[in-house]
């Protein structure tokens, strides 16, 4: 188990966007944060001292919540941010949590109001020291309003990343949920959404980029509870080496939730033999008049493409690395934000560069 750690060299990195509102914790402790018009901040750990009662961290943990769990018991810090009705943020907002070592527990709670629209980037790094990392993130988004999440999880190659994020859609809310996966030793990220008012939509997608021994787990458990609700899954996968990766993705619709249309896919690319990923993809549906769906495939490159790219003069380390990024940036460019696009792609590209 790493040891607590808090007078380690470890400083805020540059903006993912350049003109993202930052908020940087290092080492779990909140040391820069951003005054946004039409945004109440506070840090975590200033509620903490208030809130003797932990009314603030009752919500995330359930019975079988072990991340929730291990989070609650151990969070020093992180932001406490609220949207404002019918507020417009233009700029994104950047929580950045960098280690360098030992552990860091840290939560976000965020609520966009009705009918505002904000975008976040939610990013984990830090060095390849040994470092135990847990966050706890809860999102709710009212009614009408409309949010893009993105979490960037870039952790160093000793680090075990514990990650949970829950998600409640009110009526006619918007949400794109986007997880980007790049590094740690042993990731697991879980997710629970549901969809409490009629019109809620949900775009969900992650891409997974594992090699080396590492294992990285996405769990993803979403709820349609109300009728006229709409979700949309799609995860793409890259393993090479001895790495191994799991997707679990569960999507339940209640009685009550008639006219639910919910897409799940999930495919992965194997580049070695030593590599592995198991699917499961789950449908659990009570209503009749629905339109739900899974799929999961499992595949190697495929050698006619690739003789394709050889036979016109390309490498065949570059041909194997052009159908890799084409494979996966098929929903990297879902995001249609050039800056946001490209800062993607370019961790990709290093990626490949590291595992090709």
């Amino acid at each position: 188990m790493p040891e607590w750690r808090s007078d380690v060299a470890a400083g805020p990195a540059d903006p993912l966007v350049d003109n993202a509102h930052r908020f940087v914790l290092i080492n779990g402790q909140l040391i820069e944060r951003t005054e946004i018009e039409g945004c109440q901040i506070e840090a975590v750990a200033d509620a903490l001292r208030a809130d003797v009662g932990g009314v603030i961290l009752e919500a995330p943990t359930e019975a079988d919540d072990a991340i929730g769990a291990i989070n609650t018991a151990f969070v020093t810090d992180g932001v406490r941010l609220t949207v404002a009705e019918g507020a417009d943020i233009e700029r994104p907002i950047e929580l950045q949590s960098i280690h360098d070592g030992g552990q860091v527990h840290t939560r976000n709670l965020v609520t966009v109001g009705a009918g505002a629209k904000a975008a976040f980037i939610d990013r984990h790094m830090g060095s390849d020291e040994d470092v135990l990392a847990s966050n706890a993130t809860e999102l709710t988004v009212r009614e009408g309003a409309e949010v893009r999440w993105i979490i960037v999880q870039e952790q160093g190659a000793a680090a075990s990343h514990l990650g949970t994020f829950r998600l409640t859609l009110e009526k006619d809310a918007k949400a794109t949920l986007f997880i980007a996966n790049y590094g740690g030793r042993l990731v697991r990220q879980e997710v629970h959404a549901a969809a409490t008012g009629e019109g809620a939509e949900l775009a969900f997608r992650a891409i997974n980029m594992i090699g080396e021994k590492t294992h990285c787990d996405v769990t993803l458990e979403l709820d349609h509870l109300v009728a006229n609700t709409t979700s949309t899954e799609t995860v793409r996968n890259v393993v090479t080496g001895k790495a191994q990766g799991v997707f679990q993705g569960q999507i339940r619709v209640a009685r009550a939730a008639q006219k639910t249309d919910a897409q799940m896919a999930c495919n992965t690319l194997l580049l070695s033999d030593e590599s592995g990923f198991a699917t499961k993809p789950e449908l659990e549906i009570f209503a009749d008049d629905v339109v739900c769906a899974h799929g999961a495939t499992v595949a190697e490159i495929d050698e006619d493409h690739l003789f394709y790219l050889m036979a016109r003069g390309i490498s065949a380390k570059t041909a194997r690395g052009l159908l890799i990024e084409a494979f996966v940036d098929e929903i990297v460019e879902e995001l249609d934000d050039d800056a946001l696009i490209e800062a993607l792609e370019i961790r990709i590209a290093d990626w490949l560069e590291a595992n090709g």
